[in-house]
């Protein structure tokens, strides 16, 4: 009997443990493959919070988070310490994810060691080098290092296209974080922050707002602030929930900016089990995330995408989220058309996601099956 294929998960970032969790899962479940899993743990507390709920063991983490770290120090740790990894495994493939640092610097590791990189939610663009910093150019030079591309959306296989890469080495395949958001929302839940439990989700429209890109770090993060002041102000139904990011360039403007008010309830970051429930519960959402685009959508809630270019047009075109940018009197005026007109709030919630249908694991399982002889068959893809 043939050795199983060897696929070693490298990631780092709490959003990257949340669409890997899937793809580990079920790759964990094949016994055609040998699945091991490396985490950086470039975000320490919030992504050990991911793996304990899919119950998710590391066979090996590299441990580089360290205070006010910048990005030339993870990614010279990660390259030093995952080259151990890569020589005691010897994995016949690599899986990274998106567009961390984390994700660049192992891509870049492997090629080092000659080792295949498969890139999980391959191929979104937004062709502006420093937005988002530093995802844009982590995503493209992941691109160029990777040997298979399973790319999200029929756009993201063009994207690639453009860039010469070969069509036998892209499937689509659906976003793995769709996947897990069906996973994790359930009809009862029971909240682990007591506000969230006391919260009356009958009564109020829950706003939830997410903000905490380096981009939009100083004069962009206070106009959102008093984005959110002037709405709840309008608004006496509404009920705002920020989680709060734990950069202090993050917390200081927006503890100064929204603290105490009464209907302006500001948290740490919450688990994904608790955030993904609250998305669920939510009327609409300010989120500055690009993750969020395309959970929300399948779960039929507006989003307002607190940036000005997005790496993810098809939800645009699709009219499940609005790019508003950061001014305060941009961002109110979307928000007033949602939160007055019922037919264009309707619209919105209504509008089919475009990033799949919570199959694109089992999708990405396949692609790796064609691709190491596993099955003569092509891989099944989204849409197909």
């Amino acid at each position: 009997m043939e050795r199983p294929v060897k696929i070693l998960s490298v990631f780092g970032t709490r959003p990257e443990a949340i669409k890997m969790a899937p793809v580990v899962k079920t790759l964990a479940a094949a016994p055609r493959f040998c699945a091991r899993v490396v985490v950086t743990a470039q975000h320490r507390e919030m992504l050990d919070q991911v793996l304990n709920l899919f119950g998710i063991q590391a066979d090996y983490d590299l441990n580089v988070m360290q205070e006010a770290q910048s990005l030339s120090q993870i990614t010279t740790r990660v390259l030093t310490r995952l080259e151990e990894v890569l020589v005691a495994e010897e994995p016949d493939m690599i899986l990274v994810h998106g567009d961390t640092t984390t994700t660049f610097a192992a891509a870049l590791a492997a090629f080092y060691h000659q080792v295949a990189v498969g890139h999980v939610e391959a191929g979104l663009r937004t062709h502006e080098k420093y937005f988002p910093f530093p995802e844009e150019l982590n995503r493209r030079l992941t691109g160029a290092l990777a040997d298979l591309h399973f790319a999200p959306t029929a756009a993201a296989r063009a994207n690639l296209l453009a860039e010469g890469v070969k069509p036998e080495r892209i499937q689509v395949t659906g976003n793995t974080a769709i996947d897990a958001l069906l996973l994790t929302v359930k009809p009862v839940y029971r909240f682990s922050v007591p506000l969230l439990n006391a919260l009356d989700h009958e009564r109020n429209r829950i706003i939830v707002v997410e903000a905490h890109r380096r981009e939009n770090l100083g004069r962009p993060l206070e106009e959102i602030c008093r984005a959110v002041a002037a709405l709840v102000e309008r608004h006496s139904d509404l009920q705002v929930v920020f989680p709060v990011h734990l950069n202090p360039k993050v917390r200081e403007p927006v503890y100064r900016l929204l603290g105490g008010h009464e209907r302006i309830h500001l948290l740490d970051p919450l688990g994904y089990g608790d955030f993904a429930n609250l998305l669920a519960r939510s009327y609409l959402i300010l989120s500055d995330s690009g993750g969020i685009q395309e959970e929300a959508p399948a779960l039929g809630r507006p989003v307002l995408v607190l940036r000005s270019v997005t790496e993810r047009p098809e939800a645009v075109a699709a009219g499940t989220v609005q790019v508003v940018g950061t001014e305060a009197p941009d961002i109110v005026a979307a928000a007033e058309r949602l939160l007055t007109d019922r037919g264009a709030y309707e619209r919105m919630a209504r509008a089919a996601n475009p990033y799949g249908d919570g199959r694109a694991a089992r999708r990405i399982r396949t692609g790796l099956e064609h691709w190491f002889g596993l099955r003569p068959e092509p891989p099944e893809e989204l849409g197909a």
